[in-house]
């Protein structure tokens, strides 16, 4: 059993330490994010931000004359990058001019969508990445981390159940080809 009466590991005190800081600040740097970012939202993931980075660095912020202030500008920084980030995207974005209609997808494409959702994920993973991302059974079993064998059985079985759920007769499509 533990002595109750032996100091506390360097990590308890680490710990309790900045507990104690941030209990103590993170009000007034709430405040402080919040009058400046006009979001409540963004308020706290830019504090959030700020008391993480202060956390990994603890050893050295928390022997600053004044902790707090190194939390509210790194703060304050965060809060700059992400708006200069958000202008750039939006400056991008009006560069670009709004993006081309996307075609909405056709009947087959529908039924075949609907039909791939009832079989097992396996058969469905193995179909999808074989017949329309056109990888080799080699390439599907490496992403799938699975036998090759076991990739020809999925896409076996997973074919023939999507010839009944379409209503395909595979002997007249096996003639055709």
């Amino acid at each position: 059993m533990p002595n109750a009466d032996a100091a506390a590991s360097p990590a308890e005190d680490t710990r309790s330490s900045f507990d104690t800081f941030y209990r103590a600040t993170r009000q007034r740097l709430f405040e402080f994010l919040y009058a400046l970012t006009g979001n409540a939202a963004e308020a706290q993931d830019v504090l959030h931000e700020a008391y993480a980075r202060a956390w990994q660095r603890w050893s050295v912020v928390s022997r600053y004359e004044a902790p707090e202030a190194w939390v509210r500008t790194v703060a304050r920084r965060v809060a700059v990058s992400r708006w200069r980030r958000a202008r750039n995207l939006l400056a991008a974005h009006q560069r670009a001019g709004p993006p081309g209609a996307l075609p909405g997808p056709n009947a087959d494409s529908i039924a075949l969508v609907a039909a791939l959702a009832r079989l097992p994920i396996e058969q469905r993973t193995a179909i999808v990445l074989h017949h329309l991302c056109d990888l080799p059974v080699a390439e599907v079993a490496r992403e799938t981390d699975a036998p090759v064998g076991t990739v020809k059985a999925r896409l076996a079985r997973g074919r023939r159940a999507l010839a009944v759920l379409l209503g395909i007769d595979l002997e007249e499509e096996e003639s055709r080809v």
